[in-house]
């Protein structure tokens, strides 16, 4: 890195050779389209204000496309495509012209913080004419706008490695989960696997195993109400259903920092279980998902959202990976989806984890599982403690290398 010089204007100084501009002056910003009617051979990815709504057989955009939501408190998300995909009318579409970056220009907005720029009082928005009109600074050269891009674009694609590889470290576990517990494999007293080794099934389950109510064994606390203006800067947060992964699994994001009253059962302990209770997804990828959330450095205290519930063992008799993992087999999955209720908005009912019926195993059998799959869950917390790292070391470049006051050598 060099070290900047800068140059005075009507307004204020700017790196020397970065030049003021409008937005509508680098990029051509347009509405996109209604949403194409789906069907079986559904395939791209359909973007609307709140990222991907669905997927359709057919698109509107080619790659370098960046996709801003324009409507309501969504307003200023934003998507690098890198595929082909369509886009609602309540997103724009932004285009770059000749001489600029796409993934600069990706960056630079993601430095503005749309938000702040939304018009409109009962439904705020972001339309052309705002996006257009709005000033920014921006080296003239295109080599130094690629060289800033792919400094961030090289943290971004670390950050989305660790995602997954922690991807891969939960699929191994789920496996073995399966092999062991569904499949009834797990290491006999010989260490070999148990049911194809000659062990004996009675009633379709292995001796001394048996059909219990996972009520039994675990205690459920609901997510604590609020209102909208408990929702005020603290060193406390809401955990909400942002922060669970579609198909289950814990992203540090989608906390709401929270000032109001709370039960002790509500708070979130390090290494704690929690499923989500309601899904706006439109094909329940998020309702009665588990995660296990871990500490985040920004907050002091994690609270469960009222959309969530904290799963927690009564005893020894199970362990948190057995439990989690247990919460993500396709027969709870499909059992949550039993007891749910709503249309567009699903609620997952407070009876449907108590109720489970689940096949209990030996206990030194749970034991052994917990002492194999706990270093994966260690190791997926380091790969998400690094991400957020690397998260916060990106976010604090952007602001500097976004205005020149950090430069980089070409």
């Amino acid at each position: 890195m060099i070290k900047p010089k800068f140059k005075q204007t009507e307004t204020d100084k700017i790196s020397k050779d970065w030049a003021m501009k409008k937005l509508g002056d680098i990029a051509d910003f347009y509405n996109g389209k209604s949403s194409p009617k789906r069907n079986n051979l559904a395939q791209w990815p359909v973007f609307g204000s709140n990222g991907i709504i669905g997927y359709a057989d057919e698109c509107n955009s080619e790659n370098g496309t960046i996709i801003i939501g324009r409507v309501g408190s969504y307003c200023g998300s934003l998507y690098y495509s890198e595929e082909k995909c369509w886009v609602t009318d309540n997103a724009i579409i932004g285009k770059t012209r000749k001489g600029t970056n796409c993934k600069f220009l990706f960056y630079l907005l993601m430095s503005l913080g749309l938000n702040r720029h939304r018009g409109g009082s009962g439904q705020p928005l972001l339309n052309q004419g705002i996006l257009n009109s709005i000033e920014i600074e921006i080296p003239d050269k295109l080599s130094i706008q690629c060289a800033i891009a792919k400094i961030l674009s090289d943290l971004d694609s670390k950050i989305e490695l660790n995602r997954q590889i922690n991807k891969t470290l939960e699929s191994i576990a789920q496996a073995i989960f399966k092999r062991w517990f569904v499949d009834f494999e797990f290491p006999d007293e010989k260490g070999k696997p148990y049911k194809s080794s000659g062990g004996e099934i009675k009633n379709g389950i292995p001796r001394e195993w048996a059909l219990r109510k996972l009520g039994d064994y675990v205690n459920v606390a609901k997510g604590c109400s609020y209102s909208s203006s408990d929702l005020q800067d603290s060193d406390k947060a809401l955990v909400t259903l942002k922060s669970i992964e579609r198909g289950g699994g814990f992203k540090k994001e989608g906390f709401k920092e929270y000032i109001g009253p709370y039960k002790p059962a509500q708070e979130i302990q390090d290494g704690d279980i929690v499923v989500a209770h309601t899904d706006l997804t439109q094909k329940a990828e998020v309702l009665g998902q588990p995660a296990i959330v871990h500490h985040v450095r920004k907050y002091t205290t994690l609270i469960a959202s009222l959309d969530l519930s904290i799963v927690r063992s009564l005893n020894d008799e199970l362990n948190n990976a057995f439990i989690y993992f247990l919460l993500k087999t396709d027969d709870f999955q499909n059992h949550a989806l039993g007891y749910a209720n709503g249309t567009t908005v699903l609620h997952l009912s407070t009876k449907a984890i108590p109720k489970y019926e689940f096949v209990l195993p030996q206990k030194n059998i749970v034991s052994k599982f917990g002492m194999i799959i706990q270093p994966i869950l260690d190791k997926v917390k380091i790969n998400s403690e690094e991400t957020e790292n690397i998260i916060l070391l990106r976010d604090s470049l952007l602001p500097r290398l976004m205005t020149g006051k950090i430069r980089v050598k070409v």
